[in-house]
């Protein structure tokens, strides 16, 4: 990766809050994907205007989803992880 698409990376990275096409480049993913799981409840990013702007916390759970997805988890499997998650984080 050269230098100026790493220090790019790194600073959307840092952010507290990114717009959808931050976090699909952060994860090389499509916007389209990541609306995908936006449909499905995984992530739910504010609006401002007509932007959607995801907070640290969506961050987390699309990183969980995509290595769910990646370890050949159902959405189903990968919902009921996350929220066997939250469960134990409120605990």
């Amino acid at each position: 990766m050269c230098g100026a698409a790493f220090a790019a990376r790194l600073s959307a990275a840092m952010k507290e809050t990114q717009t959808i096409t931050e976090l699909a480049r952060e994860f090389g993913v499509t916007t389209r994907a990541i609306r995908y799981w936006e449909s499905h409840g995984l992530v739910s990013p504010a609006r401002e205007g007509g932007n959607r702007i995801y907070s640290k916390r969506d961050q987390t759970r699309l990183k969980l989803a995509l290595r769910g997805k990646r370890l050949g988890l159902s959405l189903a499997e990968i919902k009921d992880l996350e929220k066997k998650l939250q469960e134990e984080a409120a605990q």
